[in-house]
């Protein structure tokens, strides 16, 4: 929760699962989610970041402001496609994530990463409209 994967531009992918979730956790409509946190990119609603270049929804001390609703892709931390199929993307996380395990073996990360995600049906499967980093990471 100390917030380094919430910080950089680029966008958070809110998927078509993520969607109706926010909106309920914040009682809003989508268009207003989108309209107030959101903006639309290659098909895609990705959240807003602030002036401190963190997703809108991270709050300094707290962490995540949606926790409970949070989208699939921040779910999914650290079990990014990236991490799983390449040792130096983990190598590269695990440098400024204290929550991955800095002495896990990339194997062992990557059976534990499938079996999360499979629990958590954390994969998804249309390019147009979910996140990349999530597309391809289950068999």
């Amino acid at each position: 929760m100390c917030g380094a994967c919430c910080q950089g531009e680029g966008g958070i992918v809110v998927g078509p699962r993520d969607l109706p979730r926010l909106c309920v956790h914040l009682h809003m409509a989508a268009e207003s989610f989108i309209a107030l946190y959101g903006y639309r990119q290659n098909g895609k609603i990705k959240i807003r970041t602030g002036p401190d270049k963190c997703c809108v929804f991270f709050l300094p001390g707290t962490g995540c402001s949606v926790h409970a609703a949070k989208p699939d892709a921040c779910r999914a931390w650290p079990f990014f496609r990236g991490n799983m199929v390449d040792e130096g993307s983990l190598a590269m996380a695990k440098s400024f994530c204290p929550g991955i395990n800095s002495v896990i073996e990339h194997d062992a990360f990557v059976r534990a990463g499938l079996r999360y995600l499979k629990k958590h049906r954390l994969h998804a499967s249309d390019p147009e409209h979910e996140a990349n980093a999530l597309i391809g990471v289950l068999p």
